[in-house]
């Protein structure tokens, strides 16, 4: 059996210091919990389309279980390349800025190790996907995070960038659409930062995996902005818009110092990304997309249903434009995030991610992932409604 903490006379004071997951913590939770409906975990409810896993089957079959080059299958750099090209109007060299990992999560260890040096400073808009900080902490840099509000749709600002950087301001991580609170940065809100950080001579690492999951706008890259290609490592992966997660296939891209840098490490960590799992996502580039898109007006759909109950029902919600998650408010109950979410796991049987485990700015709401059956939102909209109106209060 783990221990749940993670402590012991042997391991290092940087893994004692970080804190298990606070998503897995309520993942299982709810595993032990028969008849619960779970919007915890960010995960599709599709599977891969067949034709990936096809083409999967067929290399198998073919004996296509070497190797590939360290930085991947030039076949597969050369689609991400044209397929950013494309979608995000961001153009990167397949042969030297291009890096394919073990999901979105090495790109995101890989840059942070690539970039950081003891005592740096790593900004990170809060609330956040949780697995910045322990890895910028794990690799010695020093956590600032700028608290996004609410009223402002939990969108990075210029005056919180401005008031958090220092002389040892180093790196910025970024997540638009964002994880947590599905917030999208437009041109509009990247242009007066954009200015700051080239000022500041930071870095940024830009964690786009939700590109694709964008309603009502496109998504805006801040590697295609001006001056920002050159300071910018964008990450990327298949596991949320192509119903990949278990693959553990994304990709890094940027200048090419920056790349090589981080294909040092990854040919001491990791060799080369599995196999097969290039070969799918290369097959989801060439004849996936059309599923791609489908799954995507599938999201849209449960999002308007979602939000629009949890109004309904009085938990206050901000209209998420990207992911597939919704981020409201429990201040109304008086309960703490994490208050509410084991009661409503408790009475109610419906699973949700406490938002203090985001970071600043997530105490009061709630993690919903919307990525799940039509029939299972409404299900749990329903046991909310009346968790909400039969609960009695903390103490």
């Amino acid at each position: 059996m783990f221990s749940e903490t993670g402590t012991g006379p042997f391991l290092s004071s940087r893994v004692r210091e970080i804190r298990p997951s606070g998503i897995r913590a309520f993942f299982d939770l709810n595993a032990a919990g028969g008849d619960t409906i779970s919007l915890g975990v960010g995960e599709p409810d599709f599977v891969t389309p067949e034709q990936v896993r096809e083409a999967c089957i067929r290399a198998l079959r073919e004996g296509q279980t070497k190797y590939t080059s360290n930085a991947g299958l030039m076949e597969l750099r050369e689609e991400i390349s044209a397929y950013l090209a494309g979608s995000f109007a961001i153009s990167y060299d397949p042969v030297q800025e291009i890096i394919v990992t073990m999901g979105s999560s090495e790109a995101v260890d890989l840059a942070l190790r690539a970039v950081i040096d003891p005592g740096d400073e790593v900004l990170i808009p809060a609330p956040s996907y949780i697995a910045y900080e322990p890895i910028a902490h794990l690799h010695g840099g020093t956590i600032v995070e700028l608290a996004a509000s609410a009223e402002q749709q939990f969108k990075l600002t210029l005056q919180a960038l401005q008031a958090a950087i220092t002389p040892r301001s180093k790196v910025l991580m970024i997540n638009y659409p964002c994880n947590p609170t599905g917030t999208v940065m437009t041109e509009q809100d990247w242009l007066p930062i954009v200015k700051l950080i080239i000022q500041h001579n930071l870095v940024v690492i830009s964690d786009e995996v939700y590109a694709e999951l964008t309603y009502g706008r496109k998504h805006v890259s801040i590697a295609a902005l001006p001056g920002m290609k050159e300071r910018t490592i964008v990450i990327s992966g298949f596991s949320k818009a192509f119903a990949m997660t278990g693959w553990r296939i994304g990709y890094a891209c940027g200048p090419r110092e920056l790349i090589a840098g981080m294909l040092k490490i990854h040919q001491y960590t990791a060799m080369c990304a599995p196999t097969l799992a290039q070969i799918a996502a290369l097959e989801s580039l060439r004849h996936g997309l059309a599923a791609k898109d489908e799954m995507m007006a599938s999201y849209n759909t449960r999002r308007k249903l979602f939000v629009a109950g949890l109004n309904a029902i009085g938990l206050t919600c901000h209209e998420p434009e990207g992911a597939f998650y919704a981020f409201p408010s429990i201040r109304s109950t008086g309960m703490s995030s994490e208050q509410f979410a084991l009661r409503l796991l408790k009475e109610a049987k419906v699973a949700v991610v406490p938002g203090h485990v985001f970071g600043t700015g997530g105490e009061g709401f709630v993690r919903c992932s919307y990525a799940t059956s039509l029939d299972d939102l409404e299900k749990a909209l329903e046991r909310m409604g009346t968790f909400l109106e039969v609960m009695q209060p903390v103490g």
